[in-house]
């Protein structure tokens, strides 16, 4: 029998060899409620409800390409944002002077592949999904594919996102150049 972890890339080994991860009562079908209502939201531009999901501790990070294990704090990101660059971006994109989601993109977020890998000694509930978004806007068709890696917290009877990590598979961002919408 091979070893665990034989065969597969270092970034799945790194994902499955959470140690510092123990068992939860959080189940899948509760974290996939909570992802499925996320891309409903955001296909219906609910921005304000979206908004609502996130504890004010929260971070969404999308890292370059070429490096998707970076460091936030030290190295380039596409997106890097805390709770009020979020509540900053929801306001943006809401407003008619965005320019590049104004009218506002179709968009169909799906998410699949729904994992939960443990708690950590704080709490949170750490886990991770496959997903695809296509945006459609006049002439344009993208389609944006990845991994979230995403950490949420039980709040009162609800869960709450207070991290998403978003890993696109794309080598590069063209023929878009940016990330105008929320994947």
């Amino acid at each position: 029998m091979p070893a665990p972890g034989a065969g597969m890339s270092r970034r799945e080994s790194l994902v499955l060899d959470r140690p510092d991860l123990r068992p939860t009562v959080v189940g899948r079908a509760e974290v996939e409620d909570l992802l499925y209502r996320e891309a409903f939201l955001l296909d219906e531009w609910r921005m304000e409800e979206w908004l609502e999901l996130w504890e004010q501790d929260a971070e969404y990070i999308v890292p370059t390409n070429d490096n998707p294990r970076a460091d936030p704090d030290n190295d380039l990101m596409y997106i890097n944002h805390d709770y009020r660059l979020l509540k900053g971006l929801v306001v943006r994109l809401m407003s008619v002077h965005a320019h590049r989601e104004y009218p506002w993109s179709k968009t169909r977020h799906l998410v699949s592949n729904v994992r939960v890998l443990g708690e950590d000694d704080d709490g949170v509930i750490h886990g991770d999904a496959a997903f695809m978004v296509w945006r459609f806007r006049m002439n344009d068709r993208d389609s944006y594919v990845g991994k979230y890696d995403w950490r949420v917290r039980r709040v009162g009877d609800e869960l709450k996102l207070v991290g998403k990590w978003v890993t696109l598979d794309a080598w590069t961002l063209a023929p878009y150049g940016a990330v105008s919408i929320i994947l």
